[in-house]
C-alpha cells in the first residue's frame, strides 16, 4: 500500500511539472500571475498609441452637440445685429484699440478663420493617424487644398451681415503668405468677401503699430481706423482682446471687463482641439513628451476635494 501510494505521488508531480511553464529565467510562469494570450498580446502591441487630441477631435467632427453651440451663437449675433447697426455708438472693439470716434463710421464684423468660420478637423485627423501630432509643413498643405468647409451658421450670418451693408475681416493667424488660398477657400464656400484686403494674416505690417507674435491687436486696430466694429467672433480669447499674461489667471483678468459683451458684441465659439487655453493650463510642459503633458494635465484639474 505504501508502495502504490508512492508510486501515485511520483506520477501526479511528474504531470504537474509538465503542466508549468518555466521562464527563461527558470522560474515557474505562474510566480507572475497569468500571461495575456497571444492574440491579446499582439493587439495591445498593434494598437495605436495615446493621443490626446483624439476625443477632443472625435467630438468636435461627429457630435450634434457642438453643431447645436456653432448656431445658437450665430444666431444670437445675427438677433442683435439690428440693434448693433441702429446704435451708432456700438462698438466692439476692446478699448484699447479704439482711437478715434466710431459714429460716422461704416459698420464691420471682425471673425477670426479657423474653427470660427472655417472647419479644419480633417487636418487634426491626418495628425492623429500620422502620429506626428502638429507639423507646419502638413498644416500648409492643407490651407493650400482649399478645401476646409464652413461651420454650421457661419454663412448664414454672415451672408445676412453683408446684405445689410455690414464689411467682413477675416482676421486670422494663418501665415499672410496663405491668403491668396484662404481666400479661395472662403470664397468657394460662399462667404461675403470682395477681395484680399479683407484677409488680414499673421505677419501682416501695420503703420505705426508693433505686432507681438500671434498677437491680433494691430489687425483689429486697423480694422477699427475705418470701420465701426459691430461683433467680434472667435474660438480663442486672443481672438478678442490682448493677453499679455497667457496663464488661467491672466485669461480671466483679460476678459472681466468685457463679460457683459458675450453673447452681445463676442461671440466665442468652442475648440478643444488646440489653442492658447492649453499652453495656459500646463505652462512649460507645453512641447514636453506626452507623458509630461498628461502629469501637467492631470495636475490641474480639481477634483472638488480643495
Amino acid at each position: 500500500m505504501r508502495l502504490a501510494l508512492t508510486a501515485l505521488s511520483l506520477t501526479t508531480a511528474v504531470f504537474l511539472a509538465g503542466c508549468v511553464t518555466v521562464t527563461a529565467h527558470g522560474d515557474p510562469a505562474s510566480v507572475r500571475g497569468p500571461q495575456p494570450a497571444p492574440a491579446a498580446a499582439a493587439a495591445q502591441a498593434d494598437a495605436p498609441p495615446p493621443n490626446d487630441m483624439l476625443n477632443a477631435t472625435l467630438w468636435y467632427q461627429t457630435s450634434v452637440e457642438r453643431d447645436l453651440v456653432y448656431r445658437q451663437a450665430y444666431r444670437g449675433a445675427g438677433e442683435h445685429l439690428s440693434a448693433a447697426l441702429a446704435d451708432k455708438a456700438w462698438d466692439a472693439l476692446p478699448k484699447g484699440d479704439r482711437s478715434n470716434d466710431p459714429r460716422t463710421l461704416p459698420p464691420a464684423i471682425i471673425v477670426d478663420v479657423d474653427e470660427t468660420v472655417l472647419d479644419n478637423a480633417p487636418d487634426q485627423v491626418r495628425q492623429i493617424r500620422s502620429g506626428k501630432g502638429f507639423d507646419n509643413d502638413a498644416w500648409r498643405a492643407w490651407v493650400f487644398e482649399a478645401q476646409a468647409r464652413p461651420l454650421p451658421g457661419a454663412l448664414e450670418f454672415l451672408q445676412a451681415a453683408a446684405a445689410q451693408g455690414v464689411t467682413v475681416f477675416y482676421v486670422s493667424n494663418r501665415d499672410a503668405d496663405q491668403a491668396a488660398a484662404t481666400f479661395d477657400n472662403l470664397r468657394k464656400a460662399g462667404f461675403p468677401i470682395a477681395d484680399a484686403s479683407q484677409f488680414l494674416g499673421l505677419g501682416m505690417q501695420v503703420p505705426g503699430c508693433e505686432s507681438k507674435g500671434s498677437d491680433k491687436t494691430c489687425r483689429r486696430r486697423l480694422v477699427g481706423q475705418r470701420y465701426r466694429v459691430l461683433m467680434q467672433v472667435g474660438d480663442q480669447v486672443s481672438d478678442f482682446i490682448a493677453l499679455p499674461d497667457n496663464t488661467l489667471a491672466g485669461r480671466r483678468a483679460a476678459m472681466a471687463p468685457y463679460l457683459g459683451w458675450v453673447g452681445e458684441r463676442w461671440w466665442a465659439l468652442p475648440n478643444p482641439m488646440y489653442g492658447s487655453w492649453e499652453s495656459a493650463a500646463i505652462g512649460t510642459a507645453k512641447g514636453q513628451p506626452a507623458p509630461v503633458q498628461r502629469a501637467a494635465k492631470e495636475a490641474v484639474l480639481d477634483d472638488m476635494r480643495n
